[in-house]
């Protein structure tokens, strides 16, 4: 139960943190709005607190940070945990000669087809 429901929160800030990244735009857009504008002024200047979508999206990292370390642990602690190779052992029937089924011969083996451009008998 308690797996769930941080999978569900690790699920959920992984989308918003996507989503609040591609709200946002870079510094690197003001560059073409800053030559002939007049707000060159606002690139170089200093950027001032965080606003809302930023802080959020550091929130939404930090829970995600969070989550996953989380999810970690609790697979390193797992006391069912098993290996796919010890499952396999235990879930794998052994195998048994089914008396049923008569022995099959062997079916012989074809003579090699002749390659174009060789002789068709024996080398003299």
């Amino acid at each position: 139960m308690f797996e769930s429901i941080v999978w569900l929160v690790h699920v959920l800030a992984a989308a918003g943190v996507i989503g609040l990244v591609l709200l946002q735009h870079g510094k690197g857009a003001d560059v073409g709005a800053a030559f002939g504008s007049g707000s060159a002024g606002s690139l170089f200047g200093s950027s001032g607190a965080a606003n809302f979508l930023s802080r959020s999206t550091a929130v939404l990292a930090a829970v995600f940070f969070l989550t996953s370390l989380t999810l970690t642990w609790i697979g390193g602690h797992r006391t069912h945990a098993a290996s796919v190779m010890q499952k396999a052992g235990v879930l794998a029937p052994e195998a048994a000669p089914s008396a049923a089924l008569p022995p099959v011969a062997p079916v012989p083996a074809a003579p090699p087809a002749p390659v174009s451009g060789q002789a068709q008998g024996p080398a003299k």
